[in-house]
C-alpha cells in the first residue's frame, strides 16, 4: 500500500488539488448565492420599513387632528371617536 502511494504520489496529489480547487469553486458559487439572497431580503426590509414609517406619520397626523377637533368642537370629537371605537373594528 505505501509502494503505492509512493508510486502514485504525484497522480494522488493532483487528484487531491482539483477535488480541493473544484470544492472551493461550488463553495464560491453558493456564497454568491447567498449574498444576492441578502441583499434582496435587505431591500426588502428597508422597503417595509419605509412604508410602515409613512403609515405610522399618517397615523400621528390623525391623532392630532382628533385632539385638535376634541379641542374645538368636543362633541363632535367625542362622536367621532366613539364611531372610530365602534364602527371601524
Amino acid at each position: 500500500m505505501i509502494q503505492f502511494f509512493i508510486k502514485h504520489s504525484k497522480e494522488l496529489t493532483i487528484a487531491g488539488a482539483l477535488s480541493v480547487l473544484t470544492i472551493c469553486y461550488f463553495q464560491q458559487r453558493e456564497l454568491t448565492k447567498l449574498r444576492i439572497e441578502t441583499q434582496t431580503q435587505t431591500q426588502i426590509i428597508d422597503s417595509l420599513h419605509d412604508e410602515v414609517f409613512i403609515k405610522s406619520v399618517d397615523a400621528g397626523r390623525y391623532e392630532l387632528t382628533l385632539d385638535h377637533l376634541k379641542e374645538v368642537n368636543p362633541k363632535i370629537g367625542k362622536e367621532m371617536e366613539e364611531w372610530m371605537s365602534h364602527e371601524t373594528e
